[in-house]
C-alpha cells in the first residue's frame, strides 16, 4: 500500500466521526463538507510515521478547521436576517437509532443551544460530551491549556443543561403516524384536531434570511401556531408536494415546488405532543437537504 493509499484509507474510515465534528461545531452540512476537504489535503501532507492516534490526530485538525470557520462567520451571523438554524441533515437511517447521545447531539434543539456557546466553548463540549475526548486531547485542537479545558467544559455544560429541553428519541413508527396526523389535520383546516397535537406553549421558528416569505419572529403558542400552519397549507397549490422523512433525529416534512427542495419543517416531539417546529426556508442552506449523510461518534 502507497503512502497515499494509507492516508485515503485512514481517512475515509473516520470520515463519518470528523463530519459529525464538523456539523455539530458548525451547524452546517455543506461547511463541514468544506472542512473535511481542506482536512483532507492537509492531511495528505502529513508523514504517518509522525501520528501516534489518527482518530485524535484528525479530529484535531478538524476541529480547528472548523473553529476557524466559525470564528470567521460570527459577524455575518449577527447582521443575519431573522432566527438563525442549522443546515437540516437527512440522515442514514441507521445512524442513531441505537445511539441516544449521538440522537440528541445533532437534535435541532440541542443545536439550536449550541448556538448560544461561544466558538471554544462548543468545540470543547463537543468533543468533550458527545466523543468523549481527554482534556489534553481538547487543549491541542482548541489551543488552551488542558485546565483552561476543563473550566470551559464545566462552564459549556452547565450552560447546555440549563437551556435544553429533554430530549425524547421517537419511534419510527410513532414518528411518521405523528407527521400524518399533523398533515392531515392542516391540510383540512381541523384546527382542533392540530390543537390537541400541539402542546401550549409550542414554538414555531423560521430561518428565510429574508429571501423569501417567512415569520421573522418566532411564533409562540398552540393557537396561533396552528392557524399559521392551516394557513400554509391552504394557500399551497398544485405545485408542491410533500414527503415525511427524518432530519437530525427528528420526524420532519420536505416540501418540494416544481420537484425542487423548496422548505423543510423538523418536529419535536416530547411527550406525544408537537413541542418545536423549525422550518428551513433559506434557499442556500436547502441545496443540500436530500443529500443523506452518514454520522457516528
Amino acid at each position: 500500500m502507497t503512502a497515499a493509499d494509507e492516508h485515503a484509507e485512514r481517512f475515509t474510515h473516520l470520515r463519518p466521526l470528523l463530519f459529525t465534528i464538523a456539523y455539530e461545531i458548525l451547524g452546517s452540512a455543506t461547511e463541514a463538507d468544506d472542512v473535511l476537504q481542506d482536512g483532507y489535503l492537509r492531511w495528505a501532507a502529513v508523514d504517518l510515521a509522525q501520528v501516534r492516534d489518527t482518530k485524535a490526530y484528525l479530529a484535531q485538525l478538524v476541529t480547528r478547521q472548523a473553529l476557524n470557520t466559525l470564528r470567521s462567520q460570527a459577524r455575518r451571523r449577527e447582521d443575519y436576517v431573522g432566527p438563525w438554524l442549522p443546515e437540516p441533515l437527512l440522515l442514514d437511517d441507521t445512524d442513531a437509532a441505537e445511539d441516544v447521545v449521538l440522537a440528541e447531539s445533532v437534535s435541532m434543539a440541542m443545536l439550536v443551544v449550541l448556538e448560544t456557546l461561544t466558538p471554544d466553548e462548543r468545540a470543547v463540549f463537543v468533543l468533550r460530551e458527545v466523543f468523549g475526548f481527554s482534556h489534553d486531547e481538547i487543549a491541542s485542537a482548541v489551543g488552551k491549556s488542558a485546565a483552561a479545558v476543563r473550566q470551559m467544559a464545566h462552564r459549556a455544560r452547565e450552560h447546555v443543561h440549563a437551556r435544553r429541553r429533554r430530549f425524547e428519541p421517537v419511534d419510527p413508527q410513532q414518528s411518521q403516524q405523528i407527521t400524518v396526523q399533523f398533515l392531515t389535520a392542516a391540510a383540512t383546516g381541523d384546527l382542533q384536531g392540530l390543537l390537541a397535537m400541539l402542546a401550549p406553549d409550542v414554538v414555531f421558528t423560521s430561518d428565510s434570511a429574508g429571501k423569501v416569505s417567512a415569520a421573522r419572529r418566532p411564533v409562540l403558542g398552540a393557537d396561533k401556531v396552528a392557524r399559521l400552519l392551516i394557513g400554509l397549507m391552504s394557500r399551497a397549490g398544485s405545485e408542491y408536494r410533500v414527503e415525511i422523512a427524518s432530519y437530525n433525529s427528528a420526524p420532519a416534512v420536505i416540501v418540494y415546488r416544481d420537484e425542487r427542495p423548496d422548505s423543510v419543517f423538523l418536529i419535536e416531539v416530547i411527550d406525544g405532543r408537537i413541542t418545536n417546529f423549525y422550518a428551513m426556508r433559506n434557499p442556500e442552506k436547502l441545496g443540500a437537504v436530500t443529500v443523506r449523510r452518514v454520522i457516528s461518534r
